[in-house]
């Protein structure tokens, strides 16, 4: 082994230590309310009916009569986005063929605003269906949306096992609600 090999290099992240504890989960109060066959504990379902005051705490970019797209408060890349029903669903074929057209739609309305809010030059767009497949949340579909581009993966990356995210979700947020309200 040369040293390289032995060196364990370690990286400040204190803001993982909220994901790791839970602490930055939004606070429960009493019953939250959800959408009915909503679960009270998902993120998702809290965020389909929270106040419009709520929604850039919880990132939540934008709701349709069927979908939410918010923020994934731990991204691979920035404006890595989430789409869901807003209904409380595990499995693709209990959506509704409203749904389904519904959340491709939602997703190529993300895609194009990304694209050009952000100069996003691809997108890795897709969804894990079942634990096992990596969902974090199994019993909420969501497709991920995440914008690349050329280099993104550079030697921070490669050499320092390290991803650097430039922007925080708030500043961008702002700017793709901007772009979104620019459209209508």
């Amino acid at each position: 082994m040369n040293e390289r090999e032995n060196r364990l290099d370690v990286i400040w992240a204190p803001w993982r230590m909220a994901y790791i504890g839970g602490a930055d989960k939004p606070k429960e109060e009493p019953a939250p309310r959800v959408l009915p066959g909503g679960d009270p504990k998902c993120f998702i379902c809290q965020g389909a009916v929270c106040e419009p005051a709520a929604e850039k705490d919880r990132y939540i970019l934008e709701r349709t009569r069927l979908t939410i797209t918010l923020f994934n408060r731990y991204p691979y890349n920035n404006g890595h986005l989430l789409v869901a029903p807003r209904r409380h669903v595990a499995r693709l074929d209990l959506l509704t063929a409203e749904e389904r057209a519904e959340l491709i739609e939602t997703v190529t309305r993300w895609v194009a605003r990304l694209e050009k809010t952000m100069n996003a030059e691809g997108f890795n767009v897709g969804l894990n269906l079942g634990r096992v497949a990596g969902a974090g949340l199994p019993g909420h579909l969501h497709w991920h949306i995440i914008p690349r581009w050329n280099g993104d993966t550079n030697f921070t990356t490669t050499c320092g096992s390290l991803k650097v995210i430039p922007q925080s979700m708030d500043a961008l947020w702002d700017l793709l609600k901007e772009e979104a309200a620019a459209e209508e």
